[in-house]
């Protein structure tokens, strides 16, 4: 029998509700963004992003053989 590699099943589920502010100019920025690149799911780009982000840092942060 195939495993299956299914997304729905490997989904850890979501518990943990984080809001933000936006001003005025940030709320139109995004909504020019995601009408420009076809974004329908405005919670995943900005979820993708924050992870992105703090995964990036984290990695630059850690020390290197030869630093």
């Amino acid at each position: 029998m195939k495993p299956t590699s299914d997304k729905k099943h490997n989904k850890q589920p979501r518990e943990h509700r984080v809001s933000i502010l936006l001003n005025d100019s940030e709320q139109r920025l995004l909504d020019q963004f995601c009408g420009q690149y076809g974004v329908a799911n405005r919670s995943r780009l900005i979820r993708e992003t924050l992870m992105r982000a703090i995964l990036q840092r984290m990695d630059d942060d850690q020390p290197t053989l030869f630093d």
